[in-house]
């Protein structure tokens, strides 16, 4: 039996790298979340930074919230949908079965909505605020 390889006959490196490619999904999920809290709560910032309005208590509604909340939730759906194509792959090799690529790759899916998400916040920071 050659080194490297499990009794199966089958290399650990492809695992590993699904798993790094799961982990790296997983990071992703959890920037995009943390990006949307900070986008939900830069209303607020921009609220205490206006110095006619002092002594008035943001109202957490309006364009960042709800752009942030999406980001959460989409970060969330994320670390899901990466979960979710990590079974199959385990599951597509412990059957014995070639690697095919999705249709749709997650990877160029998420960079579009994330480039719309930037285009609805430039839009945001250039058209609605003073």
């Amino acid at each position: 039996m050659s080194e490297g390889r499990a009794e199966s006959g089958e290399d650990p490196r492809v695992r590993l790298a699904g798993e790094r490619t799961l982990l790296a999904w997983v990071r992703t999920g959890l920037a995009m979340m943390a990006f949307g809290f900070v986008v939900a709560r830069f209303g607020v910032f921009l609220h205490e930074l206006a110095p006619n309005q002092a002594n008035v208590l943001p109202a957490s509604s309006g364009p960042s919230f709800y752009l942030g909340t999406a980001l959460v939730v989409l970060g969330a759906a994320v670390n899901l949908l990466a979960a979710f194509e990590h079974f199959l792959f385990i599951r597509r090799i412990d059957r014995g079965q070639a690697y095919r690529p999705p249709r749709w790759s997650s990877g160029i899916v998420v960079s579009v909505i994330l480039a719309l998400c930037g285009i609805c916040l430039t839009a945001y920071l250039v058209f609605l605020l003073p």
